[in-house]
């Protein structure tokens, strides 16, 4: 007789599972019929789903309500806001240059609506963190332009020191966009706090279905240029009649989030655990990262002995999901754009080999965890020893 194993999904970088009250708002929210621009009945009610939504996603990064406006996800957020063509009132306010990190996701990193020759990618340093002196050089160098970045990196779990490059971008009048998509249900983030111009949200990476998102304004005084026009929706700021379903269930996994934070510091420590077993299980393992402030349940490594992609399957085979690197970049040829920049700074890192990247989040138990780490450190003591013999012969 065949014995199926368990499956433990340790993968909610690239995408968290449905959340039960995600799951309920959005069958609710089918059953309903009504286009949330009708001002029939249906149509009311339609609305104040979206409306609901909005608060609640307002709520999670301590917005302002009429600042949220929905999309398709966040690469169309990104798109939105990544343009040289803001409004400040009635007022054009023209940027002629954008400056994204050499590790962001691409939809950040590949610039948006800027030309090709317009876009400068800043260096980091090995742990991952932004080249201070790069950025300030670049904010020195021209006319006033955007500064876009992920707060927290979707394949290492590094956070920016967002605070300090932001009073930089103001103090030299350039515009602010962040990509809070990783960070967010996370760690605490705050539009107010943080003083960016855009916010940019996935509801997929929260436990909502995938194929919404949004961007988040600190002012609707100061907006970008719509990527989609010909309707009112979105106070015109994204044409196309809205996805209620799937906006309900953003708003539910928002408000999760929200209480979710609590359990940061459970899942903060057991990242910090399996770091320790990795170590003594396969000396020589390097932590992506390590040294930098990173989120609490993101842990990627590497080890010059083992393909990431070997042990991914390996893993995948004993009942556990985990990833060989971004979801929006592994199954491509070529090395992580993240692991060549750590390498390029001097992380000592082969990025042909690829890195394993373990996320996690509140329904991941301590009892998933610990069976995760045994066979996560038999597999790696296994594949080390036999490289050792390999060498030896």
């Amino acid at each position: 007789m065949t014995v199926l194993r368990a499956r433990t999904y340790l993968d909610y970088n690239a995408s968290a599972p449905l959340l039960p009250t995600a799951r309920e708002a959005l069958v609710a929210a089918l059953e309903r019929t009504g286009n949330p621009s009708s001002v029939h009945g249906e149509g009311r009610a339609a609305r104040h789903l979206v409306e609901q939504a909005r608060a609640s996603v307002a709520q999670l990064v301590d917005a302002s309500v009429d600042g949220v406006v929905f999309t398709s996800g966040a690469t169309e957020a990104a798109v939105t806001c990544l343009t040289p063509h803001w409004r400040r009132g009635d007022d054009i306010v023209p940027l002629a240059r954008v400056a994204v990190l050499d590790t962001d996701h691409p939809c950040i990193r590949e610039g948006g609506r800027f030309g090709t020759d317009a876009v400068t990618r800043l260096p980091v340093d090995a742990r991952g963190v932004v080249d201070f002196y790069a950025l300030r050089e670049w904010l020195g160098s021209g006319p006033p332009g955007l500064l876009a970045f992920s707060l927290a990196n979707s394949e290492s779990g590094v956070i920016q020191p967002a605070s300090d490059m932001i009073a930089a971008a103001k103090e030299a009048k350039a515009l602010v966009v962040v990509d809070a998509v990783q960070a967010i249900g996370r760690t605490f983030v705050s539009v107010r706090e943080l003083a960016a111009d855009a916010l940019i949200l996935s509801a997929h990476k929260i436990g909502a279905p995938a194929g919404t998102g949004a961007f988040v304004l600190a002012s609707t005084e100061l907006r970008p240029s719509p990527l989609l026009t010909g309707g009112a929706q979105e106070t015109r700021q994204r044409a196309g009649t809205e996805a209620v379903a799937s906006i309900a269930a953003f708003g539910a996994a928002a408000t999760a989030a929200r209480e979710g934070l609590a359990d940061g510091p459970r899942l903060d420590a057991w990242r910090l655990r399996l770091e320790a077993a990795i170590g003594a299980a396969a000396p020589g393992t390097v932590v992506i990262g390590d040294g930098a402030p990173r989120l609490p349940q993101t842990l990627a490594f590497q080890h010059p002995d083992v393909r990431a992609e070997t042990l991914q399957i390996a893993l995948d085979l004993e009942g556990f999901a985990v990833s060989a690197g971004s979801a929006c970049s592994s199954g491509k040829l070529g090395a992580s754009d993240v692991l060549r920049a750590l390498a390029l700074a001097g992380a000592p890192l082969r990025p042909g080999l690829g890195a394993l990247r373990v996320s996690f989040g509140a329904a991941t138990t301590d009892e998933m965890l610990q069976r995760f780490c045994d066979v996560l450190c038999r597999h790696l003591a296994r594949m080390t020893r036999q490289t050792e013999v390999t060498r030896a012969a």
